[in-house]
């Protein structure tokens, strides 16, 4: 086997993922949008901090501030005030004095320590300090300690998460640029379709891959374009590509890239636009087209609902982040050792539904989720990662260390 293709002509997943990277360009244009309204979306410029945090040198503990030099030759200072968030003390601190303050607090001028309370008692004389600091600094948080006045916090090219929202609002800043958001064309393609709700007749399923499709899509904060289910007739499968084309930068399909009478995609494909490849040397998702069209490009999913699920994961959405400008996310991937045999021919690289599971003794070890036929998606939510087998790999035996790939956030 070479590097890019595997056995019978088939694309290998790497060659496959460079050629859509390469082969898809980022969308231009960017809007600013409410911090609030910036989950999931890509920075398209740097953020700076506009101010130090903390803004102010404050208290870690609740206790007292006071100079270390007045502990010298005594332990007990008279308490001259307080300071607490929000109401700061004001002034210089008395000599010899100490100030009552609370955690987060401003340290108040002249202090250069803080004791915590429970190393402290309070007298008639005031309060006597139990324990005294080595030195200056104690309990005490510097402005700009944690970010100070003028760092990038982050750069372009960053999905913004719930915790970046808290930062940035900590930062005050209320609104932030963002690349306008990709426009994704999704559509179903088979006479057999039904929509949930509707009686099935026979020979008749239910269109599961669009809803997965996108119900994966919302989760990257793209627009979707939901053209519905389109006939087996390859002049209305013609205008949807055309529509599609029209009004979206990539175009996702699902069934018809197959090798059945009624496939028709690819046949257009090649009228319209160009096909990249077809054919990938995984399982389950062999059947699955790459190509452009003239105003956008193409992701034709296998008719299988977990070989779309997959190959969605696994191609278009790393495809469409590059669309999107967002900077890649590695997988998070694990070496574990099997509860349950594996079957697998040698060919393909093969994604196992499976999920994690603990031994009593601690150990975490992986198991399959039972069978692993494309169209058996209760598979998918009964799992939290793949196994993962190389192209070259045969039958394991249960106890054998694989490669486990978890589940990222598209199908958490």
């Amino acid at each position: 086997m070479s590097d890019c293709c595997a056995t019978d002509g088939l694309i290998r997943l790497e060659a496959a993922l460079a050629t859509l990277i390469s082969s898809v360009k980022p969308v231009s244009g960017t809007e600013t949008v409410a911090l609030e309204d910036s989950l999931g979306r890509v920075l398209a410029e740097p953020l700076v901090s506009p101010i130090n945090v903390p803004s102010h040198d404050n208290s870690a503990m609740d206790g007292y501030a006071l100079a270390l030099k007045d502990l010298h030759n005594r332990d007990t200072l008279p308490l001259a005030g307080q300071s607490l968030a929000g109401h700061p003390f004001s002034g210089e601190i008395p000599a010899g004095h100490c100030i009552r303050i609370m955690t987060g607090a401003s340290l108040p001028s002249g202090a250069d320590v803080v004791v915590m309370q429970e190393q402290t008692e309070t007298t008639e004389q005031g309060i006597r300090f139990l324990w005294k600091p080595d030195q200056p600094g104690n309990n005490i948080r510097t402005a700009g300690e944690d970010i100070p006045e003028g760092t990038r916090v982050f750069t372009p090219g960053r999905r913004v998460r719930p915790q970046d929202i808290g930062l940035l609002a900590s930062l005050g800043i209320a609104n932030v640029t963002v690349y306008r958001k990709v426009k994704v064309a999704v559509f179903s393609t088979g006479d057999e379709l039904k929509l949930p709700g509707e009686p099935l007749k026979q020979g008749d399923i239910y269109d599961s891959n669009r809803f997965v499709i996108k119900a994966m899509l919302k989760k990257m904060a793209v627009d979707i374009i939901d053209l519905g289910r389109i006939p087996d007739d390859k002049a209305a499968l013609r205008e949807a590509f055309r529509q599609a084309d029209q009004e979206a930068d990539a175009v996702i399909s699902s069934g018809g890239v197959s090798v059945g009478d009624a496939d028709y995609t690819k046949d257009i494909l090649d009228e319209l636009g160009e096909t990249g490849f077809w054919k990938l040397a995984i399982k389950p998702g062999k059947p699955f087209a790459f190509g452009q069209l003239p105003n956008s490009v193409f992701f034709g999913l296998p008719g299988n609902p977990v070989s779309a699920t997959v190959t969605f994961q696994q191609l278009a959405a790393p495809a469409l982040r590059h669309m999107m400008h967002q900077q890649p996310e590695p997988k998070v991937e694990l070496t574990l050792a099997t509860e349950t045999p594996l079957r697998k021919r040698p060919g393909r690289r093969d994604f196992q539904r499976a999920k994690l599971v603990y031994r009593e003794s601690g150990e975490l070890q992986v198991m399959s989720t039972g069978h692993q036929g494309s169209g058996v998606l209760s598979t998918m939510s009964h799992s939290d990662c793949y196994i993962v087998l190389a192209e070259e790999d045969g039958d394991k035996p249960a106890g054998e260390l694989v490669n486990v790939q978890l589940f990222d956030d598209l199908l958490k």
